[in-house]
């Protein structure tokens, strides 16, 4: 289950791509229009700096704003940076031990066509794709 950080995370995302203006945008006005807690969202976008997503910077003029263009960015990439593994069963998420039952497991090969569909699902996705698309034209 993708959890409110990763929803939310993407929302951020949208929000800063359809309002790209090349200014940083204040986090405050992405919280109003978003209608997300400005101290949830200092959370979030601080692990998106971190995760190399956005670049963030202080004082008058401040704010955020995205590293690279809007279809440069996959859907994949923000949920997994916000979420952790994105593995639909945990025999498949990164680190896990191996399963003794693997060559024996009559339904991994059900799990391997999962996982491998959710992920090329997100990772087909760009933010750009999501850019205006919510909101009437006006």
């Amino acid at each position: 289950m993708i959890s409110t950080r990763g929803r939310y995370a993407v929302r951020v995302m949208i929000d800063l791509a359809e309002n790209e203006n090349g200014r940083y945008i204040p986090l405050k006005d992405i919280a109003a229009r978003q209608e997300i807690s400005k101290k949830y969202l200092e959370i979030i976008v601080k692990d998106m700096v971190g995760g190399g997503l956005l670049t963030g910077t202080s004082g008058k003029g401040g704010g955020y704003k995205l590293c690279r263009k809007p279809e440069e960015y996959t859907i994949g990439e923000i949920l997994e940076l916000m979420e952790g593994s994105m593995a639909t069963v945990a025999c498949l998420a990164d680190g896990a031990a191996p399963c003794p039952r693997a060559k024996a497991c009559e339904t991994l090969p059900l799990w391997l066509e999962y996982d491998k569909m959710t992920h090329d699902f997100f990772y087909s996705k760009h933010l750009s794709d999501f850019v205006n698309k919510g909101r009437p034209m006006a």
